[in-house]
């Protein structure tokens, strides 16, 4: 490999995102927005365990619930020329361990699950700022604010069982669009997202041939990270969240979800193609909803097509 590509790797250790989340609103993702080389490709592998108040779904008969849910989740990605500006695919296959105690109809109950979660897609684009490069134009090109764009999508293909209260899979389809902002400043990245979740209907609710609809839910993020050395980073996390009412069959809806989480990423490099990052992250503002803590380490690698290996 040429120079100026291997430093385009080594670069792109630094820019690609931390790519596999859950596909909840409470998401934290900082530098989803940056600039790489196209023909770049990575594979990441995660775990999580996530404790505490985790609602699966308001609109059942469930209280004092607290869960424990362990995760893993492999995701690819690959960026590309999209009419002349950086796009970037994604795709994630999560599964789940969930252990869940809580009353159902004030009689106390645990259950326990394990199995596929639904799948994240999403596709980005950076609208203004470092345009679609060749890794030998990325490793020269200077750091410019970033305004960029996203649609996530959560297909209903995780584990789903009309006749059980508490499930893996959300039996709907999910979309995101998002738009978003990065901010070069020396060594720190400012970046900070507005986005809205949009609910499909799950007509196959609980116990069985209900309708439940939900809500648009807002959801802000922001993230300050600091390089510490090239490819060793550490960035402060949050993001607030708002909306979401569900209701069945065209019920009384839910009260609408108002929290904040704030949490900490930290991402360090493991030879010249791979990164290690950790991150965790607590309920900060609770008013409605869940309030839970999140640890999260993955396993990033990261190569560059052959056809662009010596570009």
């Amino acid at each position: 490999m040429s120079p100026a590509p291997r430093r385009a790797l080594i670069f792109l250790c630094l820019a690609l995102p931390f790519a596999i989340r859950s596909a909840q609103a409470q998401d934290m993702e900082p530098k989803a927005y940056s600039a790489s080389p196209v023909g770049a490709n990575f594979i990441v592998g995660s775990y999580s365990w996530s404790t505490g108040a985790i609602i699966f779904d308001a609109t059942l008969p469930v209280s004092d619930i607290h869960a424990d849910v362990q995760g893993l989740a492999v995701g690819v990605g690959h960026t590309f020329n999209l009419f002349g500006k950086l796009g970037l695919a994604t795709v994630a296959i999560p599964g789940a361990w969930a252990d869940v105690t809580g009353k159902v109809y004030e009689q106390t109950t645990e259950v326990t699950r394990n199995g596929f979660a639904d799948m994240r897609l999403k596709l980005s684009t950076n609208l203004v700022g470092n345009p679609a490069m060749s890794p030998r134009e990325f490793a020269k090109a200077p750091r410019r604010t970033i305004v960029g764009a996203s649609l996530s999508v959560t297909a209903p293909s995780g584990q789903y069982y009309t006749s059980k209260l508490i499930n893996l899979g959300a039996n709907r389809w999910a979309f995101k669009p998002e738009i978003g902002v990065a901010v070069p400043k020396g060594r720190w990245d400012i970046d900070a997202y507005v986005g809205a979740w949009l609910f499909a209907t799950n007509s196959d609710f609980f116990p069985g041939a209900m309708t439940r609809t939900q809500d648009a839910m807002l959801a802000i993020q922001g993230h300050a990270s600091y390089t510490l050395r090239p490819r060793l980073w550490i960035a402060l996390d949050g993001t607030w969240y708002r909306g979401g009412s569900a209701r069945v069959n065209n019920g009384d809806p839910t009260l609408p979800a108002s929290n904040a989480r704030a949490g900490v990423t930290l991402s360090m490099p493991v030879g010249d193609r791979y990164s290690l990052k950790l991150a965790y992250s607590r309920g900060a503002i609770v008013r409605t909803g869940t309030d839970f803590s999140t640890v999260a380490v993955a396993w990033q690698a990261l190569w560059l097509s052959p056809r662009w290996s010596g570009r």
